[in-house]
């Protein structure tokens, strides 16, 4: 079993590289979405990333219970979490606690049977943001990211579609 990060900007080949991992791998994918379509332009998102892959995989949507969707779909393929980064927006917009949330989920990945490849968005290479809540966004992404870096036995980190290995 293993953990997989795959880190980067945004539409750096994350997503790409991800499921390009998770097909190697013995067993049937399964793609765990924490993206809701709650508009037209991710409605449009979310059917490109379904075209893409096309109808090989398992598609699982969790917005927030990630622990439960692991849980639920271990002893199979690979399963892509795609990703930590909108999971966490998620979290901070239910009012759930995102440090408990995440210490549940690296608790979880300690204990499954089958790979897991996380995809992250990294968003402290740009700027600082100009107000407190995308301050407090990019700091918690931050501290997610380092979280799971740590528990991950691979890293990866993407940019302009080409993969370097961090761990």
């Amino acid at each position: 079993m293993a953990i997989v990060l795959i880190t980067g900007g945004a539409r750096s080949g994350k997503s790409r590289r991800a499921e390009a991992r998770a097909r190697t791998l013995p067993g049937r994918p399964v793609y765990i979405a924490t993206a809701e379509a709650l508009d037209a332009e991710m409605e449009a998102r979310i059917a490109q990333h379904r075209a893409r892959r096309g109808s090989d995989w398992i598609e699982r949507e969790a917005p927030l219970d990630l622990v439960q969707a692991l849980d639920e779909t271990d002893g199979g393929g690979a399963r892509l979490v795609d990703c930590l980064t909108l999971w966490l927006s998620n979290l901070l917009h239910a009012g759930r606690n995102w440090s408990d949330e995440a210490a549940l989920l690296a608790a979880t990945l300690g204990r499954q049977r089958s790979p897991v490849i996380l995809v992250t968005n990294e968003v402290g290479l740009g700027i600082v943001p100009d107000n407190a809540l995308a301050r407090a966004f990019r700091d918690a992404a931050g501290l997610l990211n380092q979280r799971f870096a740590e528990v991950a036995d691979e890293v990866e980190f993407v940019v302009a579609g080409l993969p370097m290995k961090v761990k």
